[in-house]
């Protein structure tokens, strides 16, 4: 999807304003019109999505610092689009498990779902990493209990589906072994991803 550079963004909204208001106080507002249209257009774009196109762009080049940064830079989470919203703190979520960060990411995931996600693909990539969480914290029992929330869901994406198949055997073994707290590299903290490593962005209706 392409996506404007957030600076960018923000320098052209900043100077739709400016030349539209100005135009329109100096010669009338069809002279500004078109920069004030350009401005709010470029506003609204960014109060409903937020900067999550260009966060999972870094994400997918394992540019993890800048992404994380990225992703702060949406100020106003609560105006993001309802599928949005839980995509933003699905991100986070996913970042701080890439940082082994587990109960910050636990918090979060558990947001992303409480908040929505637009397919059972989200969910399914949102809850699996929280049974990455129980299994780092050697947490068998939660593990399974997480896992049986997926096998509820409608999951379509092959890679995502590999995933989950894997976890599953990973789960199998653990009934007769000791969990291997390991398995969390399965998905690496960086969750649900189409073949060739780009993120799928999520479709709003």
């Amino acid at each position: 999807m392409f996506s404007i550079p957030i600076k960018l963004r923000f320098a052209l909204i900043a100077a739709g304003f400016v030349l539209g208001i100005g135009l329109w106080v100096a010669y009338g507002f069809w002279y500004g019109f078109l920069f004030l249209l350009a401005a709010i257009v470029l506003l609204a774009g960014y109060l409903m999505l937020g900067t999550i196109v260009s966060t999972n762009q870094l994400m997918g080049q394992q540019r993890w610092q800048e992404a994380e940064e990225r992703l702060n830079m949406t100020y106003f989470p609560k105006w993001l689009l309802v599928g949005y919203k839980g995509v933003y703190h699905m991100t986070h979520g996913a970042l701080a498990m890439q940082k082994k960060d587990f109960p910050v990411a636990e918090q979060w995931l558990k947001q992303a779902l409480a908040a929505g996600l637009p397919s059972d693909n989200e969910r399914g990539a949102a809850i699996l990493q929280l049974v990455m969480v129980a299994a780092a914290r050697n947490n068998r029992q939660g593990a399974q209990n997480q896992f049986a929330e997926i096998k509820k869901l409608n999951i379509t994406e092959p890679m995502l589906r590999e995933q989950i198949k894997e976890v599953e055997k990973q789960l199998k073994m653990a009934q007769q072994t000791p969990m291997n707290p390991s398995m969390i590299a399965l998905t690496g903290g960086r969750g649900f991803r189409q073949p060739g490593g780009k993120r799928k962005s999520p479709k709003v209706r």
